[in-house]
């Protein structure tokens, strides 16, 4: 087991910093005689990033285009991984705060400065060592720093950028509203979601089938409120294929855009161009995750639901029947902890550590050492119960473990 100090991390003045996630290398480097002569010798927990399944345009980062069947690390190794994101492409901060990005570029969504695509991770040509948060999908990449800042870059269409215009950027920039208050983002396809600090919802870009939630369907070049505003919005993710979920301080989970294929969750098809509740209700959501065709969301009591197309086992239910409504997995059980909806998988992490995938498995992306289908959750080939946090792409799978160094 690792070692687990008695009192969180101090300043100067004696005031509380909390727990701080830190390196092997530099606690090794900083208190090496103070380890190698303490009852936590040798005992280092650090982040180390893993990926598998298709590897088409380098989007694993394994410096080849290879199917991975089972979870290896990425080309760049290290320890020092916090956050990661991914589409068609893959994006991760390290604990230095640095960004990092690897996959398809031909729409500049790595923010290199240019169109071609990498496989092995690559450094924005922004740089710094200060991001906090990003979000990846299939074109278009956002994120915000420990400043407050938003960036974002990539395809243009549609105003997805935020920048007033619909001009690709392939070098991250801020949205035209600016501002030093961003908390968290979440990008669609073609569109983008964020909230501020003070608790207010703000979306734009494609609009088709009212994915910006401001009751109607045209396009939005610049960040505007969602229809049911408030200042009391705490979570948004997006999905692939024109939907968008998102939960309040009460607990209360909001969805709206498309429903063609019963992702909403509302008991219909009806699409939704402002904010609805689900057909579940209740004010004790945690945690929500949209796919293209499916959404899965964690209660606070732990368990998970999901809903929407079933195809492919997507929603772990032993079957491939559509649900309208949310329901809970095969696996049961109130200890979920994370939960990430792609294309045609889903994933999630257990309070144990452990982590479980189901849907497609064509190119691998289950981890399971095959190509096969699973429609109830599964365990990956690599086991463990050290997950820390995992995001599903278009056809792979990214997750970070966190390992010990006995």
């Amino acid at each position: 087991m690792p070692y687990e100090p008695t009192t969180n991390f101090k300043d100067s003045n004696d005031v509380d910093l909390g727990k701080k996630l830190v390196t092997k290398d530099y606690l090794l480097e900083v208190y090496g005689t103070i380890l190698e002569n303490s009852p936590a010798s040798g005992l280092v927990v650090t982040p180390e990033l893993w990926v598998w399944g298709s590897g088409g345009n380098g989007k694993l980062g394994t410096n080849n285009a290879e199917n991975i069947i089972t979870p290896v690390t990425t080309f760049a190794g290290g320890n020092n991984w916090k956050q990661v994101s991914c589409g068609e492409a893959s994006a991760a901060i390290k604990t230095d705060g640095t960004l990092w990005t690897w996959g398809y570029n031909g729409d500049g969504n790595l923010g290199t400065g240019d169109g071609s695509n990498r496989s092995t991770p690559v450094t924005t040509i922004l740089g710094g060592t200060n991001w906090k948060q990003v979000s990846f999908t299939y074109v278009n990449s956002a994120a915000i720093k420990t400043d407050g800042t938003l960036w974002v870059w990539g395809q243009g269409v549609f105003g997805v950028v935020g920048v007033n215009d619909t001009t690709q950027r392939n070098t991250p920039v801020t949205t035209l509203l600016g501002g030093t208050n961003w908390k968290q983002v979440s990008v669609g396809y073609f569109n983008i979601a964020a909230i501020k600090t003070d608790g207010s919802l703000w979306t734009w870009g494609r609009n088709s089938v009212g994915q910006l939630g401001v009751n109607d369907t045209t396009q939005r070049n610049t960040p505007v409120t969602t229809f049911v505003g408030g200042n009391d919005w705490k979570f948004v993710a997006e999905g692939g294929d024109g939907h968008v979920a998102a939960i309040k301080t009460d607990g209360s989970l909001w969805v709206w855009g498309t429903n063609s294929s019963v992702q909403l969750g509302t008991n219909d098809t009806t699409q939704r161009n402002t904010p609805v509740t689900t057909f579940a209700g209740g004010n004790n959501w945690k945690q929500v995750s949209c796919g293209s065709l499916h959404t899965s969301a964690i209660k606070t009591d732990g368990s998970l639901w999901v809903w929407g197309s079933g195809g492919n086992g997507r929603l772990g239910t032993n079957d491939t029947t559509n649900r309208s409504t949310p329901v809970t997995t095969f696996a049961g059980g109130n200890n979920w902890k994370q939960v990430s909806c792609g294309d045609n998988n889903t994933t999630a992490i257990k309070t144990d550590g452990s982590l479980w995938v189901w849907g497609q498995g064509t190119n691998g992306q289950l981890g399971t050492n095959d190509t096969t289908n699973r429609s109830t959750p599964v365990t990956t080939f690599a086991g463990g119960n050290n997950w820390k946090q995992v995001d599903v792409g278009n056809d792979f799978i990214i997750a970070i473990q966190t390992i010990d160094y006995i």
